[in-house]
């Protein structure tokens, strides 16, 4: 029985050591950053966050690309984001700004840990079920990216030390609220580098990465913070369509036409003549 599950689980005919070293590094990443903040180097700790999730997705996209995922792998990833985009961001921002809020800050550290275990919990569920190109509430790599750019910005205006505002707090709790809410975001799994596109799509892109080389701190805010609102903003444009949908439907009823905009009197041959 033993040999029998040795061999069905797949550890026993070894694994890829590539996508999962650089899971390690994710991993270590991490570590380093709850290493940093526990000796108030806010700033290190934040840049280490982004080269984690940087690393995260980086092993995911190789993983893909050389269809060298395994369930093994897929569970590494979850327990390294657990770590490093979860327990480093939470103990990163109570200790730059949530601590000054007492028993609210700690319990939104806190909430903000929980609902990121919930949200990869339930992705690892999901993740034959969900909508093939979407991400069924906020990815945890990019709350944690968040949280992350929006300490580097802090210190890139001049700000130093520690930091308490009440949106600090709000902001922590509104992205826990999102990874576990059913709002859907893009995953950018779908995106094909090696495919042919228009012209102007090379240009967007070296554009992009122009402005992300010259002002790191300020792009990767505005390009996570555009993220995070893109979700909620598609599902009240969804509401929006549905809504304007039914009430088209609701006045070709009320005028006696079928969907199709035809008396169905007409289609019966009860009508003119």
């Amino acid at each position: 029985m033993r040999k029998r599950m040795r061999r069905e689980d797949g550890i026993s005919r070894g694994i890829y050591v590539l996508p999962n070293l650089i899971t390690s590094g994710s991993l270590f990443a991490g570590f380093y950053s709850i290493a940093a903040t526990y000796t108030a180097q806010f700033e290190n700790a934040a840049i280490a966050i982004i080269a984690a999730v940087v690393l995260d997705g980086l092993d995911g996209r190789l993983a893909r690309m050389t269809r060298t995922t395994t369930k093994f792998g897929v569970e590494y990833d979850s327990l390294a984001d657990i770590v490093a985009c979860g327990v480093a961001p939470a103990f990163l921002v109570y200790g730059w700004a949530l601590s000054r809020f007492g028993r609210w800050g700690w319990l939104a550290a806190f909430l903000y840990l929980v609902c990121g275990a919930l949200r990869l919990a339930r992705f690892n569920v999901q993740v034959n079920t969900v909508e093939k190109g979407k991400f069924n509430g906020l990815p945890i790599p990019a709350a944690a990216t968040f949280v992350a750019s929006m300490i580097l910005l802090f210190y890139y205006l001049g700000g130093s030390g520690n930091f308490k505002h009440i949106a600090v707090l709000l902001a922590i709790y509104v992205l826990a609220f999102l990874m576990v809410s059913t709002v859907r975001y893009n995953s950018f799994k779908d995106l094909e580098p090696f495919r042919r596109r228009p012209f102007n799509t090379l240009v967007v892109f070296v554009f992009l990465a122009l402005l992300l080389a010259a002002e790191p701190q300020v792009m990767i805010f505005l390009l996570c913070s555009a993220y995070i609102v893109s979700g909620p903003m598609g599902e009240l444009a969804r509401a929006l369509r549905g809504r304007h949908r039914k009430t088209r439907e609701s006045e070709k009823d009320v005028h006696g036409h079928d969907a199709h905009g035809e008396d169905p009197r007409e289609a019966r041959g009860e009508g003119k003549g």
